[in-house]
């Protein structure tokens, strides 16, 4: 007789248990996160013409810096799930016009967009999050928390994309955008929705991972 196979886990769960994942999501636990990370060298290359047109752009600096607060606080041991559970893509030919796009299986996480000479960006999260009682009722949003998760209101707004308890945060400014990351309930829920989209398996965007833009994200990332 065969001994019974245990079932095969996907996601962050070849890695991390649920406890572990639930700690570093609430802020309670630093993840150990591998040393080094694995490189396809075509692909730092095929990138690399699209990275230096982005450093030419006057929003350059910023980007660069609200990613590597984006990568060092909201992917979970992110040295080890490079590329496979998550990318980042430079200037994507998709609509919209993105500096640059986080996505995770087959789900766009973060985007920084220009915003006159400074940026603006997208956070997609889950809308049980945001709501005033955790329910999906559209009319129900916390718009007085999501004020003060940045520099003035004016700065955010909201949109509801397609899909069952999906949210898009919009923040303008650099600053905000600094504020929103931030603000312990608004980084939970950014942690939150990101846990949710790496535990479903293989990210889809594996091609359009830029290197370039992953060596800022993960400086200083542990």
């Amino acid at each position: 007789m065969n001994a019974a196979r245990r079932p095969s886990s996907t996601g962050l769960r070849q890695f991390l248990d649920l406890w572990q994942q639930q700690d570093w999501m609430e802020g309670k636990k630093i993840l150990r996160d591998a040393d080094e990370r694995s490189e396809s060298l075509d692909l730092r290359f095929k990138y690399v013409a699209r990275f230096e047109k982005l450093l030419r752009r006057p929003q350059a600096q910023e980007v660069l810096e609200i990613l590597r607060r984006y990568g060092h606080d909201c992917i979970p041991i992110p040295h080890r799930t490079e590329r496979h559970y998550w990318s980042v893509s430079c200037l994507p030919s998709t609509p919209g016009k993105a500096l640059v796009r986080v996505n995770a299986s087959w789900m766009e996480l973060f985007s920084l967009y220009a915003d006159g000479e400074g940026i603006r960006a997208l956070f997609v999260v889950h809308l049980s999050d945001f709501t005033t009682n955790h329910s999906l009722d559209h009319g129900q949003v916390d718009e007085a928390f999501l004020e003060r998760c940045v520099v003035t209101p004016e700065d955010v707004s909201y949109l509801f994309p397609r899909g069952e308890d999906i949210f898009g945060v919009k923040v303008r400014g650099f600053s905000s955008i600094g504020k929103f990351l931030a603000a312990s309930r608004a980084l939970r829920a950014i942690r939150a929705f990101n846990l949710t989209h790496m535990n479903r398996g293989r990210n889809a965007y594996q091609a359009s991972h830029c290197y370039s833009l992953a060596d800022h994200m993960l400086t200083n990332a542990e």
